[in-house]
This record gives structure tokens, sequence and C-alpha cells, in this order.
């Protein structure tokens, strides 16, 4: 029987000799031994650390199979906001960006050329280096914390060999590879589920599952590309040295990079990726360039998106010739009638594409449509590609037109179509089953009311069953109306279209009370997100806390009335007469007051009164430009801390117009036309009495912000 001692010291060697074989397997590409001998040692691992629980470490290689279950994903914000780029698409875009970085710094600028990973933004968090957190991009201020699911990816070191430092960031990008892409489609198919429309969507659906095993299963892969710390320019002198320090490190690191210094240099690593991204074992949807210099990165700074020091080039979207065979019209949940075109399958962008948007009837008048006819699609990164072209010499005579419905494809009603817009839309809003279906779906999803335990087609069955028939329907499920219900539903593919293969959807004891476990839970979402959930037309995440904090419950919103709608900032009269419109329908305040009787919150929590002065109370204020001593975002909630309002556009009713660095010209025209102050940080500064108090971002946080923040 093995000691204590010599478990702890066994499950260290064990531990540091499985990185290592690791780290040459995946990253360096050069096992040192077998697979059977890799996967022995793991297990004895796993066994030691069953034994002895006290030994068993976040960074040890048996975490890496899975088996850690995320019944909730937390929400944490970034330590360095990940920002966007800018991108291109033209060499005169380049062209235009190399000469504007070579006009702001001195001496000779060299590029860091990489490739444009096509998958989903990672923050790693490194602590005297062992992995503590990984956290997606979310909306670039805040993600969700991923660390137990992203320590199954094995090009993602769990521990670090080397001259790291104590803390530092990197960022990077999880892609799932083709080869783990065809796998898991095949899965699906054989398993009767719904199959990934592209690697990107497979990645970012993964790293979301609850179970870890699962995403361990299916193989996930990791680029990093760039560092992050306090003091990096101290330490490195050029963004290509920090990703080869981090290589030392363990991390993997694309070996497709190059340093170029001019227009010439650049555009040849571009076309030889163009060609050449078709060879490799993931999906690439472009270039970034980079100055290469931190201190001139340093001097070149950021815009309030992005930083002025990169760019990404994209690629032009691949084209092709198909035949259009038939057209099917879908109704959306708000009855928008949408056709799309069955194609000839063809190859194109990596996927079989066998559908293709027409958008409307405007858009197949465009291009004077013939059943028969040869067209040339793309697909630029959307999930079903669009029709960009036809070729007449290739029609066929006596080919017939395209003609749009006018009645509902699902329901039969006459189509509608409102003064001024394109679309054609079926007004049985309460009786179409894809409408109804829909709302529900958008009112359960993760956005609205998050009870995710009712997807993958059990609204369908459930609608079928006559169990509900509109979304308060919901609340009145119960665990014996769910135990037992299954029904078989065709598999669709990742065009939309049936596979022939069908799955069983069934609600088994632990599935019927995980979903009346949810609904309960829903009815402590916040206000904002049940006035979304309810699908009123045009209200989307952002309009919805807009109103909800101007209008704290739902009886204020209902009694608003048009005008007053009108008149809350980014609102306007379309967005206004849509939820006047919403609110006046009895069918629709009678699921608004069961959703009440049911307990969902139809009010603004009570939120805490700043402790700051409320000296800009009645002040409405537009910002415009670049601070030095604030973000963006922080400016305004210094604004809303002291009791003033933000807007984002400049009218008679703004007291200032708040100006930063590089403010926008026609900001400046209109508030000098309309005689509205422009002020400047500093005077904003003495308005509030904080000149001397620490901001929102203090200036060194900025300093290391401006300098380290990316993606």
């Amino acid at each position: 029987m093995m000691t204590r001692e010599e478990a702890r010291e066994r499950i260290a060697a064990l531990s540091e000799e499985l990185e290592q074989h690791n780290y040459n397997y995946y990253i360096l590409a050069k096992p040192t031994i077998s697979d059977y001998e890799f996967d022995m040692k793991l297990e004895e691992l796993a066994r030691l650390e069953h034994e002895f629980p006290e030994f068993l470490l976040p960074s040890s290689p048996t975490q890496r199979v899975g088996g850690g279950i995320t019944k909730e994903f937390q929400s944490v914000k970034h330590r360095y906001p990940m920002l966007s780029l800018s991108n291109s698409y033209s060499k005169e875009d380049i062209e235009e960006f190399i000469n504007r970085i070579k006009k702001s710094v001195e001496g000779e600028v060299e590029f860091c050329c990489e490739l444009k990973f096509d998958g989903l933004s990672i923050s790693l968090q490194y602590e005297d280096g062992v992995l503590t957190r990984a956290v997606t991009r979310g909306d670039g201020m805040q993600g969700d914390d991923v660390t137990t699911n992203i320590k199954t990816i094995r090009t993602v070191p769990l521990r670090l060999h080397g001259d790291f430092p104590a803390f530092f960031e990197m960022r990077g990008e999880v892609v799932m590879p083709f080869e783990s892409f065809d796998k898991l489609n095949e899965q699906r198919i054989e398993q009767g589920d719904d199959l990934f429309a592209n690697p990107r969507n497979a990645a970012a659906g993964t790293l979301k599952l609850q179970d870890s095993r699962e995403v361990a299963r299916r193989r996930l892969d990791n680029y990093c590309y760039y560092m992050m710390m306090d003091g990096l320019e101290g330490r490195y002198q050029t963004h290509y040295e920090s990703l080869q320090a981090a290589r030392r490190w363990g991390f993997n690191i694309s070996n497709y990079m190059a340093i170029c210094k001019s227009v010439e240099e650049i555009f040849g690593f571009i076309n030889y990726w163009d060609v050449k991204r078709h060879e490799l074992p993931f999906a690439i949807d472009g270039i970034v360039l980079k100055v290469n210099s931190y201190v001139q990165q340093q001097i070149l700074g950021f815009t309030a998106k992005s930083p002025k020091w990169a760019i990404a080039y994209k690629f032009k979207a691949e084209e092709v010739e198909t035949e259009l065979q038939s057209v099917d019209f879908q109704v959306g949940r708000h009855g928008t009638i949408t056709p799309v075109a069955n194609l000839s399958p063809v190859l194109l962008a990596g996927t079989t594409v066998k559908r293709a948007t027409l958008n409307n009837e405007d858009f197949i008048k465009q291009f004077d449509l013939h059943y028969g006819d040869t067209v040339t699609v793309v697909k630029g990164g959307e999930i079903i590609p669009k029709i960009i072209g036809v070729n007449f010499d290739k029609r066929q005579v006596g080919a017939l037109p395209v003609e749009f419905t006018k009645v509902c494809p699902a329901c039969g009603t006459e189509l509608i179509q409102h003064e001024g817009e394109a679309a054609w839309y079926c007004p049985n809003a309460q009786a179409c089953p894809p409408q109804v279906k829909g709302r529900i779906e958008h009112f359960i999803s993760r956005k609205a009311m998050n009870i995710e335990s009712l997807g993958e087609g059990k609204i369908e069955l459930l609608y079928d069953e006559g169990l509900i028939k509109d979304v308060a329907d919901l609340y009145s499920l119960t665990y014996g109306k769910l135990f037992g219900l299954a029904k078989e539903i065709p598999v669709l593919d990742e065009n939309g279209i049936e596979t022939g293969k069908t799955r069983k959807v069934s609600f088994k004891e632990k599935t019927a009370q995980n979903i009346i476990d949810a609904l309960e839970k829903s009815k402590s979402v916040p206000f904002e997100r049940v006035l979304f959930a309810l699908g009123i037309r045009n209200v989307g995440e952002v309009v919805a806390k807009t109103i909800v904090a101007e209008y704290h419950d739902i009886n204020a919103i209902m009694n608003a009335s048009v005008e007053d709608l009108s008149a809350i900032n980014t609102v306007g009269e379309v967005i206004a007469q849509s939820v006047k419109a919403f609110f006046e329908n009895p069918v629709n305040l009678d699921i608004v007051e069961r959703l009440k009787a049911a307990g969902l919150q139809f009010a603004k929590a009570e939120v805490q009164q700043s402790e700051k002065p409320q000296v800009l109370a009645g002040k409405t204020f537009v910002v415009s430009g670049v601070f030095t001593h604030y973000s963006r975002d922080g400016i305004k909630a210094a604004i809303e801390a002291h009791g003033g309002k933000n807007a984002s556009s400049i009218s008679s009713k703004t007291s200032y117009v708040l100006a930063g660095e590089n403010m926008g010209p026609e900001k400046r025209k209109k508030a000098e036309s309309l005689g509205i102050p422009i002020i400047s940080e500093e005077e904003f500064d003495k308005m509030i009495g904080d000149a001397t108090t620490e901001k929102l971002v203090p200036e060194n946080q900025k300093e290391q912000n401006d300098q380290l923040s990316l993606f």
C-alpha cells in the first residue's frame, strides 16, 4: 500500500510527465510515447487522485477528460475589455491603413501578419503559471466563465513552464477543426439530432455545454494570438517577441505568421493564404495585421471600439454557380414570409449548400428569377447562403418565373403588406402554427427567459399535443402532463432540410422535472428580460432595457402614449407604435395577466440610490469622442451616477455635449447650430466636483487599457 508521501510524489511526477507529453504531442507535434502508454499513465494518475483526493489539483492532466457539470455560466467582467477589429476588404483599405500608421509614428514600421481564425474569442487568465479562469468575449465588457470546459482543450496549457510573469492574460480563438466537425455531425445523424451549420457554430455551442465530458469528446482546439499584462512593453519590445515567449511557456501559437514592411509583402501573405486556406485543418476568414512594435502601438492608441494599430483583412466571400430547383416560403414568429431557394447541392466554403435566402418579393423581382435558372451563390459567414446573380445565358427556354405566394403556406390566410415595406405578413398571429411556436421559442431563449430545458424540439411536441398555445400556457404545465410524452420529429441538415432520418423527443422523469424546475426559476428573471421575451415587434434587448429604465412597471408602459414612448432615447415612433399596438391587443393583455398570476416579474427591482451628489439631475448629455481618464461607458456611468441622463443624438432637449478627442464633426456642427454647450472632460469633472477623486477608469488603468485591451 502506497503511503501518502509516496502518493504525493508519484502524482506530482506523473502530472509533470503527462503535461510534457501533452505539450510534445499537441504543440510541438513530436510525440515521444505511444497513445497507449499515455493512456496507461493517465489512468494511473486518475486512480491515485481518487485514492488520495487531497492531492488532486485543478491543473491536473486528468481534468482534461471532463466530468464537471456547469448548471449556470457565471458572468464575469473583463479586466481588459475585449475590443473588436476594424475590417477591410480591399488593397486600397490596407494602403490607407499603412499610410496613416506611417504618418503617425517615426521610424520604420513593421507589421505582424497572422491568420484570422473563424471561431470564438476567449480570454485565459494565469496566476503563478496556472490557468485560473477562462472567459468568453460576451459583449466585450463582460463574458461567461467557461473554465471547466476550456480545461478539456488539449492545446490550452493548464500549467506553464519557463520564465512566465506572475499574472497575465492570453487572448485566443477556440476553433473546431474540420475533422472534429465532420465526426460530430456524423454522430448527430446517427443519434437523430439536427446538424450544426458550420465549425464556428459547433464550437460556440460546444463551449456552452453543461457537461464537460461531452466538450472533451468533441475535440476543440485553441490558438493564442495576444498577450496582456501590466508593463508588457517593458518586458518585450514587439508583439512577435511576446508570442514566441508564450510558445515556450506552452501556448499553442500559430506557425503561420510573417513580419512584413510593405504593402507588397503584406499582400503576398494575404494572396498566399487566400488560396492555401482551403488546405488548413481549420477555418479562417481573413488575415490580421498588427503593428509589431509595442512603443508604436502605444503612440497610435485606440478608438472607442478598436485599436488604431491593427486591422483585419476579410477574404472575399466564395462564389459558386448552381441550379435553382424550387422555392419554399417560411413563416417567422412575427408572421414575416421569407422565400428560400432550394438549390442543386453544391460545395461552398467547406459545406454542401442546398438552400439560399431570397429575402423578399422585391429581391425575386430584382433578379427576375425563373425556375431552373443558373444562379451565383455566396456564403460569407452566413448560415444560409444568398444568391447574388443569375446567368441569363443559361436560362432554359420556357422557364417559369418565380411568383411570390399570396397566402400563408402554413395556415392559408391571405397575406398583407404594410405601406412602405417590402415584406409580406401573415396576419393570423394567434393561430398560425409557425408564428405561435416561434414566439414561444423566443420566449424560452437564453437572452429572454432562459428556459433551456424546453429546447431541442420540445416546444413543437407540446404545441402539437395541445398543451400550449401561447407563452402563458407554459406555466400551467405540470410534471404529470409532461412525463411520458414522446414523438418522432424529422432531423434537419445544416441547411434546414429534412435528412430522411427522425429523432425521438421524449419527456422522461429527469427531463420533465428539469422543465418544471426551469419554469419556476424563470419567475425571478428581471423585468427588462421579461419585456424582451414577450416578443413585441422591434423591441430587442437594448430597447427593452431602455423602456424599463424609463417606465419601471408594466402598467406604466401600457398606459404610456405613443408620444411618451417616442420621447425615450433610442426608441422613436416606429417602436413606440409597435409597443402600443401590442398592448392594445386583448389577446396579449390576457397573456400578460396570466403571466402576472404565474409570478413573473413585471416591475423593475428597486435600485439602490447612488451615493454621489445628484448635481446633474434634469440634465441630458450626448457623449462624443475618446477620453483621457474615462472609458466611453465609464463617463456615461458617471453621468447617470450623478443624476444625469445619456442620449445618443443631439436635439433641442440636450443640455450639454461632452466632447473628447476626435469628436464627430457632424455632432459638433449640430450642437453649435442649436446653441448647445460643448464641454470638455475637465469641465465635466469640475461640474460633478470629482476632479480629484478616483475615476471610473483610473488614469493608470486607462493607460493599461490603451496598451493591453484587444479583441
